[in-house]
């Protein structure tokens, strides 16, 4: 399964945290800077730091890391107090595959503040993505146990257990996910997934339909629905749908890239090969 990041805002003052969520449907908001300081701070460098925050945003939302990261460090070079910029610098580093220098910024964010969880949901995206599930599962953990109605925990902790065989409880985790943030989209197409695998499959059908038809655009529910009716022998609608899905996102066709960063399931894994082997 593919886990999702969260990303600060930039902040200058330690007492105020703003969070912003970040996965593929969701948009940066404008960063923005707090004006006290236990050090106090210009005029000029908080209109610098508000300018290269900007700039580090922009850039991601471009898809543009390599930039997005020397920002980042231009940021963590002029305020290394701030966790936040550490934080995002890892995120930055996670979208280049660069995952033990995301680790690294991780916890240079932790123990700034150990008390915020976002550095703790970020780490264990990034050990999920070296493979070390438990590792990634205790620091989901971490930050259920301060805040328990955290959707995207949970969500990312099911993938973890999803990346361990576990798929009961990768199910339990995605749908309290669900039940938490119903609007969280991955989140119901992991549940989907989840189904498919445990055998649920009519179920999972009619989500991933259901998903399809109420954001026409989600490649990743595209792209299961055409696995899944291709081996239930609806080559039309399957076929339809993989016009769709590949239209939005060509990586589906790779099916290394959906066993190894995706993490689908098994057995919506062997279903596309049957499709991409056959069609």
């Amino acid at each position: 399964m593919l886990s999702l990041l969260r990303k600060y805002f930039a902040l200058l003052m330690p007492s105020l945290w703003g969070i912003v969520l970040v996965g593929l449907l969701l948009f940066f908001p404008s960063p923005v800077w707090a004006t006290e300081s236990p050090i106090p701070l210009t005029d000029e460098q908080l209109e610098v730091g508000d300018s290269l925050t900007d700039k580090a945003f922009a850039a991601t939302e471009a898809g543009d890391f390599v930039t997005a990261e020397k920002y980042w460090t231009e940021l963590i070079e002029k305020f290394p107090q701030n966790p936040a910029v550490w934080s995002n610098r890892g995120n930055s580093r996670v979208s280049q595959n660069k995952l033990d220098e995301a680790i690294a910024d991780f916890n240079q964010a932790i123990e700034l503040a150990p008390e915020q969880t976002d550095p703790y949901l970020n780490r264990g995206t990034a050990l999920e993505a070296k493979g070390e599930f438990k590792a990634a599962i205790a620091d989901y953990n971490r930050v259920l146990a301060v805040n328990p109605e955290d959707a995207f925990a949970y969500n990312n902790r099911g993938n973890a257990e999803g990346g361990l065989g576990n798929w009961t409880s990768a199910l339990e985790d995605f749908q309290q996910a669900t039940a938490i943030a119903p609007n969280f989209a991955f989140a119901q197409a992991n549940t989907a997934l989840a189904l498919y695998e445990l055998g649920q499959k009519t179920e999972a059908i009619q989500t991933m339909r259901r998903l399809v038809k109420k954001y026409p655009m989600f490649a990743d529910m595209r792209a299961a629905l055409t696995a899944v009716l291709w081996v239930d022998g609806q080559q039309g609608e399957a076929e339809s749908n993989w016009v769709a899905a590949v239209g939005v996102d060509s990586r589906y066709q790779d099916l290394d890239w959906v066993k190894q960063i995706r993490r689908w399931p098994p057995s919506v894994i062997s279903a596309l090969d049957k499709f991409l082997s056959l069609s």
